[in-house]
């Protein structure tokens, strides 16, 4: 897939978003190293850790169809905002090496990457370095 087809996902799926509360809508698309996207909106809650940001639901839907790489991510917002310190680690758990595309409200497009979000996550690794 296209970064711009990827984009353009991540601007509609942002008009999807659940952000009475805040008024910041994100949405995001997801693509796995097999080709297949998946995408998310972010959900707010009055509770409002109840919360769920867009990154994480096209994840987790990713993960519950059997998916577990990923190669880019585009995330739309209003102002092109990078994933939040969570969201970073849950896509780092998969895809450390992630693209990522940050778009703003008027389709502008910014690359970055997770490891330069992200350089030193906590992984797998660090956890077996206790056993």
């Amino acid at each position: 897939m296209e970064d711009r087809a990827l984009v353009e996902l991540a601007l509609r799926m942002r008009e999807r978003a659940y952000a009475p509360y805040s008024g910041y809508r994100v949405g995001a698309a997801l693509l796995s190293a097999s080709g297949q996207v998946f995408t998310g909106c972010n959900v707010e809650n009055a509770v409002y850790p109840l919360g769920l940001c867009a990154e994480r639901v096209a994840v987790f839907k990713a993960i519950s169809e059997g998916e577990h790489h990923f190669t880019a991510i585009a995330v739309a917002t209003e102002n092109g905002g990078t994933p939040c310190g969570a969201c970073r680690q849950v896509l780092s758990e998969f895809s450390p090496d992630l693209r990522i595309l940050l778009v703003d409200a008027k389709g502008h497009v910014r690359e970055t990457s997770l490891r330069a979000l992200l350089p030193e996550p906590f992984g797998p690794r660090d956890l077996q370095a206790v056993r």
